[in-house]
């Protein structure tokens, strides 16, 4: 059902305006955003809806689909957390709005769905950020722009929820274009558009390895990042040169070195990468890929079994026609391929022959378009 349709059902009035979302999957550059580094995203054809209307009171009611529960909280300054963890997403841009000086005194009513899939790697939350912010920000005529909301997304996940994410993924599902991946400086927060080569295609491929960035070894990565940065005096990982590395490495902790090191080149590769789609040098881009897989298994130690085990299996099917490595923020989630269209097919039979045979888990296949960032539309 619709989410507006949804939100009709529930609150018995139709909603001013429906939100969309996208989430979004990251084709080279992980873990670099939060270094002050380069990503490159793409935002996908899986979104996050809302719909929204004022309410007569100072109340907020929210009802989440995907769960079918509710969410209620009065705006009078305190946001307390909330014992639904989907919930503290919202509540955490409403905190975050205040927090930056744009606290919300009008009740309203609220109503999100998805079709993003939880824990793979692609943004759900993210998306929900975004989706929450636009919803408010259209509604009360917020003076805010696309990077600022997703600025705002990022802020509520840190502080409110208490991952400490970087930028890349609020920034992707708000400025999104379609066609395109985005190359984005996570310190100026420009971005600069990436046409796909037109011969391949997006395929997702969920490895079923279930994983949780807040419980799980994120944060600690980015800790050693700061810590690496620290020694070698600067403000982060991305203002360090391989050279520079190399000649001032001693003294590091040798864990923090190999993250250190996975960062520095990561960034190089990032750069590359979008250099050789502009060229449609798909040789290229394939080994940059698959450099960063091995970097992400060696060096950072943030893949899975599973997941470097259907990295081997596409790789055996496209070679140096296409590109293949783990994306999102790691342990487990999914793979994205760049394919040529016409094998497709031969790389979703090979893994329906041999994944599940390998590794006890089934796949799953989403073969994704580049889309637009997050949208709004007038609806009464």
């Amino acid at each position: 059902m619709d989410i507006s349709a949804i939100f009709t059902e529930i609150f018995n009035t139709a909603p001013a305006y429906r939100i969309r979302a996208p989430g979004r999957v990251n084709l080279i550059g992980e873990h670099t955003d939060y270094n002050d580094g380069f990503v490159l995203p793409c935002a996908i054809d899986f979104a996050n809806y809302a719909a929204v209307k004022k309410n007569d009171g100072k109340r907020v009611r929210v009802y989440a689909e995907n769960y079918r529960e509710y969410d209620e909280f009065e705006l009078n300054g305190a946001f307390p957390a909330s014992d639904k963890q989907w919930a503290n997403y919202v509540r955490g841009v409403f905190w975050a709005l205040a927090e930056k000086g744009y606290p919300i005194g009008q009740g309203l009513d609220m109503a999100i769905s998805g079709d993003v899939p939880q824990g793979a790697g692609l943004s759900s939350s993210a998306a929900l950020e975004v989706a929450v912010g636009k919803a408010l920000q259209t509604l009360f005529d917020l003076p805010l722009n696309e990077s600022e909301l997703a600025l705002i997304g990022q802020y509520a996940e840190n502080h409110f929820v208490g991952c400490k994410c970087g930028i890349m993924d609020q920034l992707a599902s708000a400025r999104g274009e379609k066609g395109h991946a985005i190359l984005i400086d996570c310190r100026s927060l420009e971005t600069q558009a990436i046409a796909i080569p037109d011969s391949l295609s997006v395929m997702i491929i969920h490895s079923h390895v279930k994983r949780g960035l807040v419980g799980s070894e994120y944060n600690t990565r980015r800790e050693q990042c700061e810590s690496a940065a620290a020694h070698f005096g600067v403000k982060a990982l991305r203002d360090v040169s391989l050279e520079q590395f190399e000649a001032e490495k001693g003294g590091l902790e040798a864990l923090a070195a190999k993250r250190a090191r996975y960062i520095i080149q990561e960034n190089q590769r990032t750069l590359a990468a979008a250099q050789a789609m502009k060229n449609n040098d798909i040789s290229a881009l394939s080994c940059l890929m698959a450099e960063s897989h091995a970097g992400m298994r060696d060096e950072f130690e943030i893949t899975h079994p599973a997941v470097d085990a259907m990295v081997a299996l596409i790789d055996e099917v496209i070679g140096h026609s296409g590109g293949v490595r783990m994306t999102g923020g790691g342990f487990g989630g999914c793979v994205v391929a760049l394919v040529p269209h016409e094998a497709v097919k031969a790389v979703s039979a090979h893994l329906e022959a041999h994944y599940q045979a390998k590794t006890g888990l089934k796949e799953e296949i989403f073969v994704c378009q580049p889309r637009e960032g997050v949208t709004a539309q007038v609806l009464a």
